[in-house]
């Protein structure tokens, strides 16, 4: 009888309990009902802001809700990154989230208080900004093979520029100086801005810059175009060199994906990488992103991951052997 009755009673709990479960699978069918913030983790103006509004506009196109950027920024992004981390994970708050704060942060910053591939579910990689190394005319300098000469006949008489430590413009050359083995002198600026106008003055002899920026200045006679960061030619510049054609598998550019807080349900991280896959595909951003030498880079859920692990590991060994340390 005893048995009976505990039976019973477990029975009667799970069908009291089925009205909730049913109601949660509606609620997740039904996302998105409200409106959605969209996390930026740097102000306003920069690529990923650009990138975080280009995606929000097209995404309450798609989703049929409206999805609004939110600048917060601070110490390497990592203040907006924790923002999505401790978002409540019912997919109405997404990070616009790049590779800095992701991937290098992580490396740079020992006690970093978030692990991308624990905190984050990665939904969808979205493009990447190609880069173009410069040197300044003054150099001589006009390939990659220009720049290792130089560099292994005079180490450390050649300084570079950068947005700070950790920023795409200092790791792209770091990379180079780690697989090359050649020494060259970072000296970091407060941006990207100032670190351009160090090159253009002369201040510094090189700089990993975005094309679109770099090539503005190549164009005037500014600045010496040495090659492209990422592993084919563009397809726009099929003129410039590759790094990887003269340093075999030299590949780096910065890339913004789209994450959600851990424990964000599957069903929304499918409808959500959707609906980015569909953005890509859009003839008016393909033109956009022609125009703006941006590559789309798509990778769905059950692929993203396996690319941050491989690029957490990479960083780690670059800022490892650099011995790079954050002031």
């Amino acid at each position: 009888m005893r048995s009976f009755l505990m039976k019973s009673a477990a029975v009667l709990g799970f069908i009291c309990v089925l009205p909730a479960i049913a109601a949660a699978q509606t609620s997740t069918q039904a996302w998105p009902q409200r409106q959605i913030k969209a996390i930026v983790p740097f102000p306003a103006g920069g690529g990923t802001d650009l990138m975080g509004r280009l995606v929000a506009k097209h995404l309450s196109d798609k989703l049929g809700q409206q999805v609004f950027v939110e600048n917060i920024g601070g110490a390497n992004g990592s203040i907006g990154v924790q923002a999505v981390m401790r978002a409540d994970p019912d997919g109405y708050t997404i990070g616009v989230l790049s590779d800095g704060p992701m991937i290098v942060n992580p490396a740079l910053y020992p006690n970093n208080p978030y692990q991308t591939l624990r905190d984050f579910i990665p939904v969808a990689m979205v493009n990447r900004f190609p880069s173009l190394l410069t040197a300044h005319p003054s150099t001589g300098i006009k390939s990659v093979a220009d720049l290792i000469r130089v560099a292994k006949e005079k180490p450390g008489t050649l300084n570079y520029s950068s947005g700070g430590i950790g920023n795409f413009s200092h790791m792209g050359l770091e990379l180079l100086a780690n697989q090359t083995g050649i020494k060259i002198v970072h000296v970091p600026y407060r941006g990207i801005g100032p670190a351009t106008q160090a090159i253009l003055t002369g201040e510094v002899q090189l700089l990993y810059n975005n094309v679109t920026t770099s090539l503005e200045h190549v164009k005037a006679g500014k600045s010496n175009a040495l090659a492209i960061g990422e592993s084919k030619r563009l397809p726009g510049l099929p003129e410039i060199a590759t790094i990887a054609e003269t340093v075999p598998g030299y590949d780096f550019s910065a890339w913004i994906g789209i994450y959600v807080p851990a424990k964000t349900p599957a069903a929304i991280v499918d409808k959500l990488s959707k609906a980015v896959s569909d953005f890509l595909e859009e003839p008016s951003v393909k033109k956009y992103f022609a125009d703006q030498f941006i590559t789309a880079s798509y990778k769905k859920p059950d692929e993203f991951p396996a690319y941050i692990k491989a690029e957490l590991t990479k960083w780690d060994d670059v800022v490892k052997k650099a011995g790079i340390k954050v002031q």
